[in-house]
């Protein structure tokens, strides 16, 4: 018999008793049986969710070679530019895919920025944090210094990481960390401000880092442990805050006037962290260092994804974590309200630095540096 047949069968059964002859108990039988029936009957017969579509990100065979040893960021400035920041190097590069060439941003000599570490883009123009200059300077989309935002000094100098089309910024603020690192525990929040840095809002909460103690030479401090996941956050052009959280798995929208929107739970498989993730997590310290990296306590399951970058439209990639040896990289897309719409998928190590409505852009380590590649978003 099928759902909808029992369903209409117990409906029949109960709505045959004669009037006034439904007594709360009849015999030795209650009717709480019959209405969780119903209840579960009726959910069984709902539809049942299509598949999340799955596709394959296509290559197009462009790449960059770039001497940048840390994982760049990554801004697209608009046809086949981007801007790339080399925080070791101390530059932010604009990579050309039409000439496969990387310029330094402001030219070979120029003195606008001294220890880039963050870049975004808002609008018309490229954003570059800078903490040696303590400030954020703007460049317009072809490559001229546009003006500038010092270090928020009612933030303890922190430089914003987004910014609307109405101009607020949005800044990170961490807690004070106290000497031993206990400080840590506490969460960061996101705060907004207006475009003179005349107000400052609190609009979000991040969740506390994932802390272990240590305890050296009789000294105990906490330190996070390798690993551990990490909120990312981002702003939409019309003010909406994202907030996608490994913990819980799920992706969080928070509207201009501060109304929250808790996306559903994403699926994920549980993958234990092995000998080979550590070994690799080892070998990114020099040998002097490596007795120490080794006393660092690991997370027992990897996060649910290690990466998070806004698409153009609004929606939101995730990277999930993969178990060592596995050759696919996966992304979760997700939209504005939450929920997963689709799944791509590429073969290698690239990270997703950035996005067009039509490509990705994945920086791939090598030997002295990253290969920046683009692939095609199948539609």
């Amino acid at each position: 018999m099928s759902c909808l047949s029992a369903l209409s069968a117990l409906s029949a059964h109960l709505s045959a008793c004669p009037p006034g002859r439904l007594p709360v108990r009849f015999g030795a039988m209650s009717l709480r049986p019959y209405l969780v029936g119903l209840v579960l009957l009726a959910a069984a017969c709902e539809k049942p969710k299509p598949p999340v579509p799955v596709a394959e990100l296509r290559p197009t065979g462009d790449t960059i070679l770039a001497r940048i040893t840390e994982l760049p960021l990554a801004a697209w400035l608009g046809g086949d530019r981007w801007a790339v920041l080399d925080a070791n190097g101390k530059a932010v590069a604009v990579a050309s895919f039409g000439t496969r060439s990387l310029t330094r941003l402001g030219g070979a000599k120029t003195d606008a920025y001294q220890n880039p570490f963050g870049l975004f883009r808002s609008g018309d123009s490229l954003w570059v944090d800078d903490w040696g200059l303590r400030r954020a300077t703007a460049w317009r989309l072809d490559g001229t210094m546009s003006g500038f935002v010092p270090a928020a000094d009612p933030l303890r100098g922190a430089l914003p990481r987004a910014r609307d089309a109405a101009g607020q910024l949005y800044y990170e603020v961490n807690p004070p960390t106290r000497p031993d690192g206990s400080g840590n525990r506490d969460s960061a929040a996101i705060v907004r401000s207006t475009p003179g840095l005349t107000r400052f809002d609190t609009v979000a909460r991040l969740s506390p880092p994932d802390l272990a103690p240590i305890t050296d030479q009789g000294q105990t401090r906490f330190e996070r442990r390798a690993l551990s996941a990490s909120d990312r956050w981002g702003v939409l052009p019309d003010g909406t805050l994202w907030v996608a959280r490994p913990g819980p798995n799920r992706v969080w929208w928070i509207a201009p006037g501060g109304k929250s929107q808790r996306g559903e739970a994403l699926p994920d498989p549980v993958l234990p962290v092995q000998a080979e993730d550590r070994e690799m997590f080892y070998r990114q310290f020099p040998p002097e260092l490596r007795a120490s990296a080794e006393r660092v306590t690991f997370v027992i399951v990897k996060p649910a994804f290690e990466q998070a970058v806004a698409a153009p439209d609004g929606s939101i990639w995730l990277e999930k974590s993969r178990a060592y040896g596995d050759s696919i990289k996966q992304w979760q897309v997700v939209d504005r309200t939450g929920t997963l719409k689709q799944i791509f998928k590429v073969r290698g190590d690239g990270v997703l630095v950035g996005l067009t409505p039509d490509l990705v852009l994945l920086a791939e380590p090598f030997t002295d540096g990253h290969r920046l590649l683009t692939y095609r978003i199948p539609r």
